[in-house]
């Protein structure tokens, strides 16, 4: 069964928080669960598996359809990480530069989808 949709009011508020200091959980997955939704809807596929435990994880990006073991195209990273390269405060070079996304597969770089525009 497919998860809830996040509405954009209630996404856009929990990122509001989850990027201010010392953010609480709830608001740190709503904000991941909600950006990756976006990332998702922008960008729908069954290529790349982009995973930000313990929060979520979506499949996304027009390409071969994966269905079974794991990805062959698979990014990961932590709440933070993801916040910041989802809202632009990171670039994706940066990101993959300093250990602080895994990346594996052909098509697992997000460079030219990252920041997802208007989220903030």
């Amino acid at each position: 069964m497919a998860r809830a949709r996040i509405p954009d009011d209630v996404g856009r508020a929990a990122l509001a928080a989850a990027l201010g200091e010392a953010p609480a959980r709830g608001d740190l997955a709503t904000a991941v669960r909600w950006s990756l939704q976006v990332l998702a809807e922008r960008r729908p596929g069954h290529t790349v598996e982009v995973r930000v435990p313990p929060f979520a994880a979506v499949q996304a990006i027009e390409g071969p359809r994966h269905t079974r073991g794991t990805p062959p195209n698979v990014v990961e990273t932590d709440a933070a990480t993801w916040l910041a390269l989802a809202t632009g405060g990171l670039s994706w070079a940066e990101a993959v530069a300093a250990s602080r996304v895994a990346a594996s597969g052909s098509r697992a770089d997000l460079a030219g989808v990252l920041p997802l525009a208007g989220l903030r």
